[in-house]
């Protein structure tokens, strides 16, 4: 895909990956970027388009795709993640929350979107997901559940979306520096580094993205026994 003219949306474009996708876009000459967020006065950069969006609400999904009929690249960026539900303890709610945005709501934005690229040509799909897509994790099961199903549901759209000429991208990584992880002590990617990986990965058709050298570990690992993907240190 050539960046250079496209209409973009990203959901949650106001800070972290999403700010960084957001600037590395506009850097490669795209037309127009919607920043779509739950609070669109708190989109700051001039050269964004804000969009009201709660992932979660149908109202506003289809309220955004309404306005947003000239997008050709849809970034499914906005994710929540939570440390609060364990798997012995902890308000489950809290793991169904976390479902309900980083799944259903992708899944939700898709649908929403996926007629308007098909008519624009066919154009690109992206969802930033993340190593945990693969791995089991003790004190977060609800997010590492939530970004398995993310990763099924890109599987699902790739199948699905092709006949229209849809391109779909997975965005795998490991910690980023953003405040998601501000708790974390742990090694950190910048966010910076998955947009700049996102855009190669766009321009070259790729349809797979392993950001950093955990992601490639952890995808090649996938082949190996099952007690490998367990033990991390979240």
């Amino acid at each position: 895909m050539r960046i250079e003219g496209q209409t973009a949306l990203i959901t949650g474009a106001n800070r972290g990956i999403g700010a960084a996708l957001s600037r590395a876009l506009l850097d490669r000459g795209a037309a127009k970027v919607y920043a779509a967020v739950r609070r669109p006065e708190t989109v700051t950069d001039p050269r964004l388009t804000p969009l009201l969006m709660d992932v979660t609400d149908p109202g506003t999904v289809a309220a955004a795709a309404e306005t947003a009929q000239d997008v050709t690249l849809l970034i499914n960026n906005a994710g929540q993640g939570n440390g609060a539900t364990h798997l012995l303890d902890g308000d489950l709610d809290v793991a169904r929350s976390t479902m309900e945005t980083n799944y259903f709501g992708t899944w939700s934005v898709s649908r929403a979107f996926a007629p308007i690229l098909a008519a624009g040509g066919g154009g690109a799909l992206v969802n930033v997901l993340s190593a945990a897509s693969w791995w089991a994790i003790e004190t977060a099961p609800g997010y590492s559940a939530s970004k398995a199903a993310q990763w099924s549901l890109t599987n699902a759209l790739r199948q699905g979306l092709r006949k229209q000429g849809t391109l779909v991208v997975g965005v795998h990584c490991g910690f980023v520096d953003t405040d998601l992880s501000a708790s974390v002590d742990a090694p950190k990617i910048g966010a910076d580094e998955v947009a700049e990986h996102t855009m190669r990965a766009l321009e070259n058709d790729a349809d797979e993205v392993l950001v950093d050298d955990f992601s490639r570990r952890t995808r090649a690992a996938l082949t190996g026994p099952i007690a490998g993907l367990h033990g991390i240190g979240f």
